[in-house]
């Protein structure tokens, strides 16, 4: 049989087209990771604001952020599901605190990002733009 007659892939076609594909995917990947750290992090900002609002409407009922029982408080981003962000408030009288940090082991351990505070008066930490996107 006739070499014109095989039909095939030789062995350097084939590996240059791994070395295409190991490229490619070693761009697409952290690209691909950092968008869904961006996820996490607008969805734990969004879930942070949402209990403020809460304890917000809870104070001007009550008169304390403290008094009663605050219904409806998310203790975890995303608010189903696996954690990825736990969220602590820290509350007295004429204030509090929110504090949500990453879940050790999780995509956002380790992150610039991986905890937030935010307080009544809506100052936020950390201050960088990459993580509350104001």
């Amino acid at each position: 049989m006739s070499r014109e007659g095989r039909r095939g892939f030789t062995l350097i076609e084939l590996m240059i087209v791994v070395v295409v594909i190991g490229i490619l995917a070693a761009i697409a990947y952290p690209s691909y990771l950092e968008h869904v750290r961006q996820t996490r992090r607008a969805e734990v900002s969004a879930l942070l604001l949402e209990n403020a609002q809460l304890l917000e409407r809870h104070y001007s009922r009550h008169g304390a952020y403290d008094s009663g029982t605050v219904s409806g408080l998310a203790s975890q981003s995303p608010a189903t599901g696996a954690a990825i962000f736990s969220i602590v408030p820290s509350l007295a009288a004429e204030s509090f605190t929110l504090t949500a940090t990453a879940v050790p082991g999780g995509i956002m351990a380790g992150d610039a990002c991986a905890s937030y505070t935010l307080n009544q008066v809506n100052q936020r930490t950390p201050a960088e733009s990459k993580c509350w996107r104001r």
